[in-house]
């Protein structure tokens, strides 16, 4: 087929390459794709970036700030460490210390009680502690 103004040998020519004057359609098809693949690209990297958190946020572990931000270290810092210590908190769960420990020393304070005295009831912290009217040394008595 004869395009006007077109060479007659350069019919070979294939379809996509625009004629004089002509709309360029595999640049416009093309910078579309890309612009897409790179927002693809980068919405992929930010939800691997963010697998640490939504793992120890599904998990509801107690360290979920510490993954959070070791997350955002690893982001800004492109350490790949951080990342890798925060998906091995999130997924790992740590056993919990402090109450086996509080355990202990609750029942230490009852064995080391004499047998005889009741337990020691701690002072209410709230408001003031009343003291005593003391006389000071340099001041007569009342």
């Amino acid at each position: 087929m004869a395009v006007p103004g077109m060479h007659e040998l350069a019919g070979h020519v294939p379809s996509y390459i625009a004629g004089p004057g002509g709309d360029d359609v595999l640049f416009s098809r093309l910078s579309v794709f890309i612009l897409l693949l790179v927002v693809l690209i980068g919405v992929t990297y930010f939800r691997l970036h963010a697998l640490p958190e939504s793992i120890a946020h599904r998990e509801n572990h107690a360290q979920f700030q510490l993954v959070g931000v070791l997350s955002l270290v690893a982001l800004f810092t492109h350490d790949n460490i951080f990342w890798i210590a925060a998906l091995l908190l999130a997924a790992v769960r740590l056993p919990n210390f402090t109450a086996p420990l509080q355990a202990i020393a609750d029942n230490l304070k009852e064995l080391a009680r004499p047998a005889g005295r009741p337990a020691v009831q701690e002072a209410p912290t709230a408001g003031p502690m009343p003291t005593a009217k003391t006389p000071v040394p340099n001041e007569p008595a009342d």
